[in-house]
């Protein structure tokens, strides 16, 4: 009999075992993702990643070309300074340090109305 077979074999005597098992962990792992909140966490990630969408297109698309037309050149972005040879693109880090300010001013005022929403409700 070949390893192939000898695996069949097990499998055939012993699927009893195999499915109680295969049951146990299942319902393991659903305790694991109900007792550890998984799936309010996934839920909270991929909202946050299209919040995060939304509030950088709001900054590059509605608030940096603003910004834009009070720069001497209007492309600020671009920004380089150069010291031995190096370019350091201030610009990048300018709109990168704008997109987190924007999107921490947002996320305060969001859960700043979230928490009073739940004060009014624990007060009732």
């Amino acid at each position: 009999m070949t390893g192939r077979g000898r695996e069949l074999k097990y499998i055939m005597e012993n699927k009893t075992k195999i499915l109680d098992k295969v049951k146990n962990n299942h319902h393991e792992f659903l305790d694991f993702l109900k007792n550890y909140k998984v799936i309010e966490l996934a839920i909270g990630v991929v909202i946050g990643n299209a919040v995060k969408d939304l509030v950088t297109s709001i900054a590059q698309d509605m608030i940096m070309p603003i910004i834009g037309i009070f720069t001497p050149s209007g492309s600020w972005r671009e920004l380089v300074f150069t010291i031995a040879g190096s370019d350091f693109k201030i610009g990048n880090l300018i709109s990168a340090l704008l997109d987190f300010v924007i999107v921490a001013i947002i996320v305060f005022i969001v859960i700043k109305k979230i928490l009073k929403i739940e004060d009014k409700a624990k007060k009732k």
